[in-house]
């Protein structure tokens, strides 16, 4: 019997709809290894390479490489082995179900990593015996409970890999597979080799098309591997002759104005048609308050210090937002057609400037976190955006947003939500303030001015207004922010 698999367009996250084929990296008729990247797919921000779990034949390319987004679920190939033939294939896929497509993408999410392939890779049979019924409160994927009960797989010692430590396909696979036990046989003799030089794929090509050595740029993905980001940032931008300037004296000549046209890439437009719908879909209203920051300021050079951190002012933002959050579940929403979630926790996403454009990486159960944990997360975060390497994992969710722009001198301004979110906190700079004092005198004092947008579908004003008061409460006396 032939073996014949559908590759599928997989679903990463529970607000991925759909995605683009953006490059098949084996060719129809082509056959593949374990490991091997298959394709580039790309959802929203980020570009995915998808890798082989198993061997096999890439027999049929239904869905070729374009801008043109697919659905989740769609039939984007076939993979089967050597010896298929084409009337088994066609039959195939004559008889394939969008439906089935539907589950297998679910369980596929659930149990694996953005850069897996849609099928998991087969598993021993199962023994002849009726499977034995597991009982057990760990996390784990429906697929996978179903597996350990056909083989009488003890799940107890298996750490699941899964978010949350949740136990998937693959975690029990491997827990199936014999221990392997090497021998070492002394040292080898081996020739002299030439310095490999580790690049992705999307890497490699970018250096060819714009003539750049690999081996002059320094790696920033795992274990050095060069990267998109890498190979882009090597490449000196075009830029237009300037006219010479006249001589002092000589009469005023006009020149050709000529623009420089730049299309927008898929980020771009992504980004575009994402905040032109929230804008226009959202009813927003907009709430502002400012805070002193005085004592803020103060504590945190003391805090760092004996924290032996950099944590920023944006860093105890986080926190006291967060802490806000729990305090006000209504606030800590995300809104659905005709539902609102809301959260135990809160996961406050950051803006980010990076290459790609405006991202949102998230700073996930901020609430739980001291502030040297928060400093690290988001250092972490804004290195890997600056370098073009967040994963759908960094951005997906989130129930609340900061967009924090005072570093640039911005005093105050308002942020579009950004959804599924239900509301953004827009933060400005700190500007000396005079203020009376108790005993009539006037004084200088430090403050920002925050500006929180709100869906209004979703939170009414005086919600808003009760989550900014505890958020003023919160920066105004710092050492809670400590509790």
């Amino acid at each position: 019997m032939a073996d014949i698999r559908p590759f599928c367009m997989p679903k990463w996250g529970i607000e991925m709809t759909e995605g683009t084929i953006a490059e098949w990296m084996v060719q129809e008729g082509q056959a593949f290894t374990r490991g091997q990247v298959i394709c580039l797919i790309e959802t929203d921000k980020i570009t995915n390479e998808v890798e082989a779990e198993y061997d096999a034949v890439l027999k049929r390319v239904l869905v070729p490489a374009s801008d043109q987004p697919h659905p989740v679920g769609a039939l984007l190939g076939v993979f089967t082995d050597a010896a298929t033939t084409d009337a088994e294939v066609d039959a195939f896929i004559a008889a394939f179900k969008p439906a089935e497509t539907g589950v297998a993408a679910k369980a596929a999410s659930a149990d694996a990593a953005p850069a897996a392939a849609a099928a998991p890779e087969p598993a021993p049979a199962p023994a002849a015996a009726a499977p034995k019924k597991i009982v057990t409160n760990r996390p784990i994927s429906p697929e996978a409970l179903k597996l350990a009960e056909a083989n009488g797989v003890d799940i107890e010692p298996i750490a699941g890999s899964g978010r949350g430590g949740r136990i998937t396909y693959q975690d029990v696979v491997q827990a199936m597979r014999p221990e392997q036990v090497y021998t070492p046989k002394g040292p080898a003799d081996l020739p002299p080799v030439a310095q490999a030089i580790y690049a992705s794929p999307l890497a490699a090509r970018l250096a060819a098309q714009y003539g750049i050595d690999l081996s002059t740029l320094k790696g920033t993905g795992p274990r050095g591997r060069i990267s998109k980001a890498d190979v882009l940032g090597a490449v000196k931008p075009a830029v237009p002759e300037a006219a010479p300037a006249p001589a002092f004296g000589a009469p005023f000549v006009a020149v050709a104005n000529t623009p420089v046209v730049q299309p927008f890439d898929k980020v771009r437009k992504v980004v575009a048609r994402r905040l032109t719908e929230a804008k226009q879909t959202i009813p927003h209203f907009y709430l502002r308050v400012s805070a002193r920051v005085d004592e803020l300021v103060a504590l945190r050079k003391t805090a760092n210090v004996v924290m032996g951190t950099k944590a920023s002012i944006n860093d105890y933002l986080v926190k006291a937002v967060a802490m806000a959050l729990v305090r006000h579940p209504d606030v800590n929403v995300q809104v659905a057609a005709e539902a609102v979630h809301s959260f135990p926790h809160a996961d406050v996403a950051i803006a980010v400037a990076s290459p790609k454009g405006l991202v949102t990486p998230i700073v996930r159960q901020a609430d739980r976190m001291h502030i040297a944990q928060i400093a690290a997360t988001t250092r972490a975060l804004i290195d890997k955006a600056q370098a073009g390497r967040l994963s759908f994992e960094d951005m997906d969710g989130g129930t609340f947003s900061i967009s924090n722009l005072g570093m640039f001198g911005i005093e105050e301004f308002d942020a579009i939500i950004n959804p599924p979110q239900g509301a953004i906190l827009a933060v400005g700079g700190i500007n000396r303030v005079a203020v009376e004092t108790a005993d009539g005198d006037i004084a200088f004092e430090g403050q920002i001015k925050l500006s929180l947008s709100v869906d209004h579908r979703a939170i009414d004003g005086a919600a808003g207004a009760a989550f900014l008061q505890t958020l003023k409460a919160l920066i105004e006396t710092p050492e809670s922010l400590f509790s």
